[in-house]
């Protein structure tokens, strides 16, 4: 009789456990949903318009040379400085593992394609998206910027946007261009990334 009774205890427990397996569950593919469709939003929305500064976002470089992700970016900032968009360039990144900086690679990328130096500030010591995020609102504060135009992959930047807004900054978002034969494992891989990260970031946790 008391180990029937223990099983009958048990059973509104599991039911109980069960429930709320589910609405965690469904609460999570709701909330992934959510991201997604932002983070599609902006990958697929140009809002270049003018601006105090453009700011490019690092990706790797090889023994001081772009690699082909972060010379896309550069070069979409390049295309977007020659259009008017803004006179000042804001390349970020620190050390990629060498004794390169992201930013400095950047910097020295865009004068070799005619930029002055007077037009480019480079970032050279954060590592990752917040840091880029938090330095930039720091360049922007201290030279007076307001308002700033984002140059990153699309995927990329729902998440910077969000970050530089609870920064206090005014920006704009750019994608640079994609290429004409995507990878689909590899974007499935970042938008994965993209929603993981936002989520830790939200959560405090990043």
């Amino acid at each position: 009789m008391q180990r029937g009774t223990g099983a009958k205890r048990r059973r509104p427990v599991l039911a109980l456990l069960l429930a709320l397996f589910v609405v965690f569950a469904a609460a999570s593919v709701a909330w992934c949903r959510l991201v997604y469709v932002q983070i599609e939003r902006y990958a697929n929305q140009d809002q270049a318009a003018p601006a105090d500064a453009i700011g490019v976002f690092g990706a790797a470089e090889y023994d001081g040379r772009p690699s082909p992700v972060f010379r896309a970016r550069l070069d979409h900032a390049l295309d977007l400085y020659h259009r008017g968009i803004a006179p000042l360039i804001i390349t970020l990144g620190g050390e990629g593992g060498d004794e390169y900086s992201e930013g400095s690679v950047g910097r020295d990328y865009l004068m070799s394609q005619g930029v002055p130096e007077h037009a480019i500030i480079a970032e050279t010591e954060s590592r990752n998206t917040e840091e880029s995020a938090r330095r930039i609102a720091v360049i922007a504060r201290a030279n007076g910027l307001r308002r700033l135009v984002i140059v990153s992959d699309g995927t990329h930047l729902f998440r910077i946007h969000a970050i530089c807004l609870a920064d206090g900054l005014d920006v704009l978002t750019s994608p640079r261009p994609h290429p004409s034969v995507e990878d689909k494992t590899l974007e499935a891989e970042r938008l994965a990334h993209e929603i993981l990260s936002y989520t830790l970031w939200r959560l405090g946790l990043h």
